[in-house]
Parts: structure tokens; sequence; C-alpha cells
């Protein structure tokens, strides 16, 4: 293979779906792209990074030319997993294609994108050869969809150590709702997930006083927590919200008082809000309840907005002249690895249709997959004029 060879997306695809690269397993979902990338002159990384507690994690990182600017395509090659497998119409990593949808885990989000992708630039460098001023790159991590310690995080750490910078990114996540066209992401709220262990003394339910139950502690805690009103959002982000999602005593038996309550939630915050201010907040109240507790706060990422302007112009007219629909700048939704790269240089997100992501019987259409590539060779050859 060479610089001018013609990429399949939808091969590509297939055969990034036939590697069973459920987090924190590659299953050589990365050497299908190193080799398909090395063919195209690009000089690949294969970077894994290791942290005490954690599962080591295979990233990549792949570059063709030297030069600036430096124009990155992020995802991840690591999917969830399947569920059911009898659930599904066809096995979710046979990748069949069936009256024009390619099933399979990871259709949607986002081995598709990522193949759409690669056949743009392989077309983008067939057109132009060397004959354009910059660089396209990957950086494709294994690690999204699991604890995010070990990816793309540490990937920019160590391209911040080489000196190498990146001047956009696309990360290619399932932003569009129901229909390939419809949305960008320019931003995402933050994320702060909170776990809280209330203990207690054991003991009979007849003998209370024999016994300290750390329940009513517990939801005394949590109806603090539930009774605050955030905000009511502002012109790019919806609303600050909290959810409580697990609450649980271990305890099967109901003449017993418990010796531990847990409970466990996520906070999603716009930017009138910081991860700093809410811990400080959630540390304040839980101390005015008191006892013996635990309160254990991770900030996943804090909001992040990259601004309408010439980038996102450059992306919306790519999709409106392969799509015929003009896109919504959104910020709605979860969070991706763009809240990483978004320290490095300005980020936008745009993939495929995510109404299926980590469902039984994840698809995509093969049309979309067609229109997708073109709308990143648009990208491309807009990008570098």
């Amino acid at each position: 293979m060479d610089a001018t060879a013609r990429i399949d997306a939808l091969d590509l695809a297939r055969a990034l779906i036939r590697r069973p690269s459920v987090t924190p397993t590659d299953a050589g979902a990365l050497d299908v792209l190193q080799t398909t990338l090395e063919g195209l002159g690009f000089t690949c990384h294969r970077l894994v990074f290791s942290e005490p507690g954690t599962d080591d994690v295979d990233n990549l990182y792949a570059r063709r030319g030297a030069g600036r600017p430096n124009f990155c395509f992020a995802g991840h090659t690591d999917v969830v997993p399947v569920g059911d497998a009898a659930a599904w119409q066809a096995d979710p990593f046979a990748a069949e294609v069936i009256d024009g949808t390619l099933w399979g885990r990871g259709a949607s989000d986002m081995k598709a994108a990522i193949a759409c992708f690669v056949a743009a630039a392989a077309g983008f460098l067939t057109a132009r050869g060397n004959g354009f001023d910059g660089a396209i790159s990957l950086l494709i991590t294994g690690d999204e969809e699991g604890p995010a310690i070990n990816g793309t995080e540490k990937v920019l750490a160590w391209l911040a150590e080489r000196g190498e910078a990146i001047d956009h990114c696309l990360v290619g996540e399932p932003t569009n709702p129901g229909r390939l066209g419809e949305m960008i992401k320019n931003g995402r709220r933050g994320t702060l997930g909170g776990r809280l262990v209330v203990r207690g003394t054991q003991g009979h339910v007849a003998y209370p006083h024999l016994a300290d139950n750390p329940i009513p502690r517990l939801l005394a805690m949590l109806d603090r927590l539930l009774a605050r009103g955030f905000d009511d959002g502002n012109d790019h982000f919806q609303a600050t919200n909290l959810e409580i999602t697990s609450v649980d005593v271990g305890n099967a038996a109901s003449n017993v008082i418990p010796a531990e309550a847990t409970a466990a939630f996520n906070i999603r915050f716009n930017t009138s809000q910081t991860g700093a201010d809410l811990c400080d907040w959630l540390r304040r109240e839980c101390a005015e309840v008191g006892g013996d507790y635990d309160l254990n706060l991770r900030v996943g990422g804090e909001p992040f907005l990259t601004a309408p302007g010439d980038f996102t112009d450059l992306l919306r007219r790519a999709v409106t002249a392969e799509t015929g629909v003009t896109p919504e700048l959104s910020t709605t939704g979860g969070t991706s690895d763009a809240r990483f790269i978004k320290h490095h240089c300005p980020v936008v997100e745009f993939g495929m249709v995510g109404r299926t992501m980590h469902k039984v019987d994840e698809h995509v259409a093969v049309a979309d997959i067609e229109t997708l590539t073109r709308i990143y060779g648009r990208v491309l050859r807009d990008y570098f004029g």
C-alpha cells in the first residue's frame, strides 16, 4: 500500500469491529489501524501507559507531515460490553451488513467514524500527496470508555514533552441524535463523581440503643445535597444537575441494623460552577450532618466551550454541503476525551448518529459511512486550503 491507496471506510470499519476491544482489552484493533496508517505513510507510535490500581492501556499516535498546522483526529477503539449477546440480531463482533446497515459493537461509538477519517485522509493524500503545508495526525486511545486515566490525557502529555503541538482537533464521537448532520458538539459540561460511605454500629433492631444506624445520617446528607438548586443554565449550557446513582446497605436481614451505608452520585455542571467549588460545598454539607463517614470525590473534567468561529464554521459548512442540513452547535450529552484536548487546542466533536450507542443492536447506516467520509474529506480540503 502507498500514499495514493484508496481506503474503503466500510471495510475498515468492519475490520475494527471484528476486534472485540472491550475496555481495557485492545484485541488487535490498534494493530489493524496502525497497519493501515503506515501504508498511507503515517509514522505511528504505540504508547502503553500504566498507573497503580489501573489496567495498562495501549494507545496510538500517528502523524503524516512535519509542518504546521497539525490537524488531529481523536477517537477511541475501545468499546463497552455487549450486554446480552443472545439479544442481538447479529453477532456483535461479526460486523455484518444487512439491508444497508452495519451491525456491531462500536459501529456508532466510534469505529466507523475512525474508518471514515482514515478513508478521508487517504483520499486527501491521493489528491494532494506532499503538496500541503502542515500535518494530519490521529490520536486514538483504548481507554475512553473506561476510567480514562491511561489514555488521551497521557498521550497529550507525551506530545508536550516532545515539543509537538496540535493546532485543531476533531473528535469523532457520535454527536447526531437521529440524523447525520444534525449536531456538532462544541463543548461539554463538567463531571464530578462522588461516593459517600457512612459508618455506624451493627446491632439488633429491637435494641437500637446498642447500635448506631448509619442510614438516617446518609439520608440526611443526601437530602441536603438534593435540596440545592444550582442554576438555570446559560447561553451555551444546560442547567447543572446532581443525580443519586446508587444507595446500598448490603443488608438482607430485616432485623439487623447495618454497620455501613453507601451512596454514589454524579454532578454534571456548567460554567456557572467549578469542580473545586462543588467539592468544597459537598464537604461542608456532609460535615453539617457529621458522624463517622468518608466522602470520596473525583472531578472527571471541567466544563469547556470552543467558541463559535472559524473552526466551527468550517465544519458546519462541510456538513451542510454534504447533507443539506445546517447542524446545531450543542454542549448537551455526556462527556468525552475532548475535555482533555481542550487544554491544548480548539476542539469540536462530530461523528455518527448516536441513537444506538452502548445499546444492544448497535448499528449505523452504510450510507452514513459514505457521507461522513465525504464530510471529513471536505474538512481536510478546506482546512489546508
